[in-house]
């Protein structure tokens, strides 16, 4: 029997080689859940989805999609995970875990569209305003600029 001692968080373990088989392979596309540190030692668990594995010489790094939903907004935001990421653990996710409902998150981000569009409106509307009604105040101004300021 051939035994080796690691490492995990912190604990010790002797493991059987014999025995010992890899619990967790993961894929790009694959649903995980990524345990996120937060402020004040406080941890978010967030779904996420295996985008891409770069093959980097002196770091290879796994990148992430993570997605949290807050009550009124969505977000979207990528990992890269690798052996210096620090405040992230990852794990598969079940079937029966972590389940987002497509028509809600694609509800709140199309709330989220109208919303910027409707700001997109009230900025266009106020600039009109502006040069509408303050017209009179720069025809005075702009010849003076388009001169150099030389009288010769």
């Amino acid at each position: 029997m051939e035994t080796r001692i690691i490492e995990i968080n912190g604990n010790k373990f002797e493991v059987d080689l014999s025995s010992a088989r890899k619990i967790e392979e993961f894929r790009v596309g694959d649903n995980i859940k990524v345990l996120k540190k937060s402020y004040s030692n406080s941890y978010d668990v967030l779904a996420g989805v295996i985008v891409e594995f770069v093959n980097f010489a002196e770091l290879p790094t796994m990148i992430i999609a993570t997605f949290k939903q807050n009550y009124n907004s969505s977000e979207i935001e990528f990992i890269n995970f690798n052996a210096k990421t620090e405040g992230i653990e990852i794990s598969l996710c079940s079937e029966h875990e972590l389940r987002l409902e497509k028509r809600r998150v694609v509800d709140l981000m199309n709330n989220e569209v109208e919303q910027k569009q409707r700001e997109v409106e009230t900025l266009t509307a106020k600039r009109d305003w502006f040069l509408n009604n303050f017209h009179k105040y720069f025809k005075d101004i702009e010849p003076a600029l388009l001169t150099d300021g030389d009288d010769d």
